[in-house]
């Protein structure tokens, strides 16, 4: 069983809805969960917020924090979860920020990171990761540890 079809089953059993907000990834979480049959029943859908523009208008994430700390942070991608979360009316909402590559990394922020964030009622969390290979194999590894981070949610 993939982790997406683990996801599906555990958000029917427990009545629970998610949605996306992504952008480094285009909508790759989103596709894995919608590529389960029977998802429509948890799944509401996704935002991908590729552009700072539609962080911010579409889902509400500060213009001064994108500003001060950049797309790929753990504010920005907080407010992304959540603001997918508000948007969709969804229980959990996941969202990922990061460089992919090759191009567009720096010491501070290099190639591979990623940060997440998980929306839930209870609160917002977010962690950062930074993946190794070449940026298939990075938006790869985002997609599974979002689809993971979305399974814990739902225990």
């Amino acid at each position: 069983m993939s982790v997406a079809e683990k996801l599906v089953e555990l958000l029917k059993a427990q009545g629970l809805t998610c949605a996306t907000a992504e952008s480094c990834t285009g909508g790759g979480v989103g596709s894995a969960i919608t590529a389960v049959p029977g998802s429509s029943a948890v799944f509401m859908g996704g935002v991908i917020s590729y552009a700072n523009e539609v962080k911010r208008d579409v889902l509400g994430v500060s213009a001064s924090d994108l500003q001060r700390c950049g797309a790929v942070s753990p504010e920005v991608a907080g407010q992304m979860a959540e603001g997918a979360r508000k948007l969709l009316k969804t229980d959990l909402a996941v969202s990922l920020t990061g460089i992919a590559g090759p191009d567009g990394g720096s010491d501070e922020k290099p190639v591979g990171l990623v940060w997440f964030g998980l929306a839930t009622k209870s609160g917002v969390r977010t962690e950062k990761c930074i993946f190794r290979g070449d940026r298939a194999q990075v938006r790869a590894q985002a997609i599974t540890h979002a689809l993971g981070m979305l399974t814990i949610a739902a225990t």
